[in-house]
C-alpha cells in the first residue's frame, strides 16, 4: 500500500499546505480520504492517478474536507474526452447522501448525471465495508462534529488509520492500536487549544495508547508549526514520527 498526503493544512490559508486530502493506493483500490480545497491540483502536481480514483471517503462535512470534490467531479466529466466511465463509490457518515444532493442543487445537471455511476455508501461507526481486492474499510466515531468518523483501511495484513479531524478520545487510541501507519491530525498548540482538535501532547498520548509502527502527523495550523511538535509528541511516544508535507509518500509493505 502507498499513502500520499496531498493536503496537510487547514482552512487557515497557506502557500505550502492545502486543505485535507490523502490518497491510498492498495491493490486495485484508489481511495481518497477527504477532498478539501487544493487537493485536486495536488493530485496532478504529484503525477498521481486522479482519473483512476475508485473511492472517496469523507470523514465529515466541513468545507476544508469536501470543497474540491466538485472540482474533481467536473474534471472527471470534462477534463478528458471522452469523460470518465469508471464507477465511483463515495463513502461517508450519515448525511453523505444529503451532502451530494446539495452539491447537485448547487452545480446542476452535470453533477447529478455525470456520465458515470456514483454509488453512495453511508458508513456507521463500527461498520466495515469490503471495497474489493482484499481492501476492508472500517469506521469509528470521533469527537469533532456530530457526524465525524475516523477510518481504518486494511489489506494484506497491514492497516492505515486516519483520524480525520478529532478531539482527544482515549477510545480512538485503543481502536487504532497496532496500526502500521496512524495518520493523525495535530492542529493547535496547547495555549490556543479547543476540544475539537488535538495538540501535540494529545497526539503523543493517543500514540502511546495506539502504539502504531509509524505516526504521521497532519492538519497543521500555522501556530502549531511555530513550536517543536516532534519533541512534544516524543515525550509521550517513542516510535517513529513524521510531520507530513503536501506530497509526502509512505510505503507499507503488505504481508
Amino acid at each position: 500500500m502507498r499513502l500520499t498526503t496531498l493536503g496537510t493544512g487547514t482552512i487557515s490559508l497557506s502557500a505550502e499546505r492545502v486543505c485535507a486530502g490523502h490518497l491510498v493506493e492498495a491493490g486495485a483500490v484508489r481511495l481518497l480520504f477527504d477532498c478539501g480545497g487544493g487537493v485536486a491540483h495536488r493530485l496532478a502536481q504529484h503525477g498521481l492517478p486522479w482519473r483512476e480514483i475508485t473511492h472517496v471517503a469523507f470523514t465529515h462535512f466541513h468545507t476544508d474536507h469536501v470543497a474540491d470534490f466538485a472540482t474533481l467531479a467536473f474534471a472527471w466529466k470534462y477534463g478528458d474526452r471522452p469523460g470518465r466511465s469508471l464507477p465511483l463509490t463515495v463513502i461517508g457518515p450519515e448525511g453523505t447522501t444529503a451532502l451530494l444532493g446539495k452539491f447537485g442543487d448547487a452545480f446542476g445537471e452535470w453533477f447529478r448525471n455525470p456520465g458515470y455511476v456514483i454509488t453512495v455508501l453511508e458508513i456507521a461507526p463500527g461498520q466495515t465495508l469490503d471495497l474489493g481486492d482484499g481492501v476492508v474499510l472500517g469506521a469509528t466515531k470521533v469527537p469533532h462534529t456530530a457526524e465525524s468518523v475516523a477510518y481504518s483501511l486494511s489489506r494484506g495484513g497491514r492497516r492505515i488509520v486516519y483520524s480525520g479531524d478529532t478531539g482527544y478520545d482515549p477510545m480512538f487510541g485503543e481502536w487504532a492500536r497496532g496500526a502500521d501507519v496512524l495518520l493523525c491530525e495535530c492542529s493547535l498548540p496547547t495555549e490556543v487549544s479547543i476540544p475539537e482538535h488535538l495538540t501535540p501532547e494529545q497526539c503523543g498520548a493517543l500514540a502511546a495508547a495506539a502504539l502504531p509502527k509509524h505516526l504521521v502527523l497532519t492538519h497543521f495550523y500555522p501556530s502549531v508549526e511555530r513550536i517543536d511538535v516532534r519533541a512534544l509528541v516524543a515525550a509521550h511516544y517513542a516510535g517513529p514520527i513524521s510531520l507530513a508535507s503536501d506530497g509526502s509518500t509512505f510505503e507499507i509493505e503488505e504481508g
